[in-house]
């Protein structure tokens, strides 16, 4: 079974905390979530202790670091939003992003390269 590594906004906000500082020392994230997310230290411990039994996070003698790399999350969480709101359709998707938003022509330059890639890989396979 493969590892569920979906994780709700404030679990997200305090994971970037460690991804951005780590490796760091327990107390220091203590204080780090403290300014950054108004929490108290039990709430620290208490999100930290569940990430790290749901494997995402690890805390070894006081020092906390990530087993799971940010861009593994953000996959994760890319492909659960497509799934349940676009039925899975990434084309539905850019469509309904580009009905709210517009991108630079940097951007679009830079999704095209993307798809370039991706067919590149596609053939190859």
């Amino acid at each position: 079974m493969e590892q569920d590594y979906r994780l709700a906004e404030g679990e997200y906000r305090f994971a970037c905390l460690v991804w951005a500082n780590e490796p760091l020392g327990s107390g220091q994230l203590v204080a780090l979530a403290n300014e950054a997310l108004g929490w108290k230290k039990s709430t620290t411990y208490t999100v930290l202790k569940k990430l790290c039994e749901r494997g995402i996070l690890h805390n070894a003698n006081g020092t906390v670091t990530a087993l799971v790399k940010q861009a593994q999350v953000q996959q994760e969480e890319s492909a659960a939003v497509v799934q349940k709101s676009f039925g899975g359709s990434l084309p539905r998707f850019v469509a309904a992003f580009l009905n709210t938003s517009s991108i630079s022509e940097e951007e679009a330059a830079a999704i095209r390269a993307m798809l370039d890639d991706a067919r590149r890989q596609d053939s190859d396979a």
